[in-house]
């Protein structure tokens, strides 16, 4: 694709007859902690506290009069659905916005009192574009794709025509969240096109990168499976518009965790004191990434935050992780003697550090477990820890990082069985729909006993249980058999060292 043509349509693009150019505001923290200046590209600040309403202005003003007066189209679950009814209500446009069937009531809330008529149809956004598309060719109506759009792309595309207005000559990089596509797409082809010296990097998470895996296999590729935490840029498949585009103009991907994504959330709020969505925080995960691997040369680095619809649910979940991103949370174990003044003992050898979190169960009468979050600055002092207690007699071990403790252990310290039994566990993940644990349920085999259990809503749109069954080790076949059918990610936990602690009949392997 020609992106001269991008270019000169986003130089020239009508949307500022309804919108604004947004601000490239300092974050002096951040500037601070990576030696560089940061300036941040505040498309939180839209009307929608999007950048989505940027390619739905665009392709609305370049519609013909007829097409505008019968309305227009569009897919989705989440910000672009926002967009688009903003922008048909601006311009007296009918607007027929088709969602998932599982969107969250505040969304479809959203999109309905901007006057769209909404569509709640498939469990998924491919089926739900596939009934916006028979929609759309039934009424003779435009749709509007999210990402996969020329005129959506040069819409977007107008946020690098301002960046090069705004930046500095001394920048040197631009990161900007990828999903399907569009928005990376659209910045790069006009930056790379003007100002080719300046780097332009896109950034998804590890559990939704599309585009990564496209540009690394050279052609378009389908993701098995697709995280949902940063909803609006869970995406299976990159734009095919968009990768062609990206693999001449996009100077590389960095693919970031949860981790780091709660942390850079936290980070834009101490420089802003606004709590953007996790997509919104891509762009300083990604800042923070390409600092950490060397390749900063000292120039400012510019991400673009691109979205604020915050899920309020999430916030206890992102503060979790974020503090577990940072390393400024160690998890703790530790096993004391079950006598008087032990557990005294320990609190004395932690010293003056903050304790977040204390968990304490009677476990038989001679052990103790203990389960803590302690504030920590670095990883060299949780080592510290783990080494001071070994010292004085106290078995420690550091669970910081693991997904088992920190999802679900650090929730259910007590819960080791009073009986002897033979107990596989493990660790699933399932879409957070309607019904969708019950669904979960009723698909297991009923001959298998459950004799653990824990489920815990974060606020996203994924479902996470910790689940024992009572089954012999020589059943295991058998069992991960009936999880195969079901077809919902699951990973083995028996083996796991938190879960050893707290939660199994028999002792915690020690390390060798």
């Amino acid at each position: 694709m020609k992106t001269a043509a991008i270019v000169s349509e986003a130089l020239t693009s009508p949307i500022y007859q309804h919108l604004r150019a947004t601000p490239l505001t300092e974050a002096a923290r951040l500037g601070a902690e990576l030696g560089c200046r940061v300036l941040l590209k505040r498309e939180d600040q839209q009307p929608v506290f999007s950048f989505k309403v940027r390619g739905a202005y665009h392709k609305m003003l370049k519609l013909p009069a007829a097409a505008r007066r019968r309305g227009v189209v569009a897919a989705s679950a989440g910000n672009h659905a926002q967009g688009v009814a903003h922008a048909a209500r601006a311009l007296g446009l009918p607007s027929h916005i088709f969602m998932p069937e599982h969107t969250p009531s505040i969304k479809i809330q959203a999109v309905d009192a901007m006057g769209a008529k909404v569509f709640l149809h498939g469990n998924g956004f491919d089926q739900t574009l596939k009934a916006a598309r028979a929609h759309a060719r039934k009424h003779d109506l435009p749709l509007f794709h999210p990402f996969d759009d020329y005129d959506v792309i040069c819409g977007q595309a107008t946020i690098g025509a301002e960046l090069l207005r705004e930046m500095p000559p001394s920048t040197e990089a631009v990161f900007v969240a990828c999903g399907g596509g569009g928005l990376l797409a659209g910045i790069a082809a006009v930056i790379k096109h003007l100002r080719p010296g300046i780097k332009v990097f896109g950034v998804e998470p590890v559990d939704a990168a599309c585009m990564d895996l496209a540009l690394r296999k050279g052609r378009l590729a389908k993701l098995d499976y697709v995280g949902t935490f940063a909803e609006t840029v869970a995406v299976a498949q990159a734009g095919t518009r968009n990768f062609r585009i990206c693999k001449e103009a996009v100077d590389g991907m960095f693919v970031v965790d949860i981790g780091a994504i709660c942390n850079a959330i936290k980070a834009v709020y101490e420089d802003t004191r606004t709590i953007v969505e996790p997509a919104g925080a891509l762009g300083v995960a990604g800042a923070r990434a390409y600092h950490a691997a060397g390749r900063h040369k000292g120039g400012d680095l510019v991400p673009v935050v691109c979205g604020a619809n915050m899920n309020f649910d999430a916030l206890r979940y992102v503060i979790e992780r974020s503090a577990a991103g940072e390393d400024s949370e160690m998890l703790l174990a530790a096993e004391i003697p079950e006598r008087p003044g032990s557990f005294l003992k320990l609190c004395r050898l932690l010293g003056k550090r903050q304790v977040r979190e204390f968990n304490y169960r009677y476990s038989d009468s001679s052990q103790a477990h203990i389960f803590a979050g302690i504030s920590v600055k670095d990883q060299a002092e949780r080592r510290q820890i783990v080494d001071n207690l070994a010292k004085r007699g106290i078995t420690a071990h550091d669970l910081t990082g693991d997904e088992t403790a920190e999802l679900h252990v650090r929730h259910m310290v007590g819960g080791r069985t009073s009986v002897g039994i033979n107990e596989l566990v493990y660790r699933f993940e399932f879409p957070e729909t309607a019904g969708a644990l019950l669904n979960f349920l009723s698909r297991l085999q009923k001959d298998w006993n459950i004799s653990l259990f824990h489920y815990r809503f974060h606020g996203a749109d994924v479902g996470r249980v910790l689940i024992g069954f009572q089954a012999e080790p020589g059943q295991r076949r058998q069992l991960t058999q009936a999880f195969d059918a079901i077809g919902y990610p699951y990973w083995p936990v028996s083996g796991n060292a938190a879960y050893g602690m707290f939660l199994a009949d028999t002792k915690l392997s020690r390390p060798d």
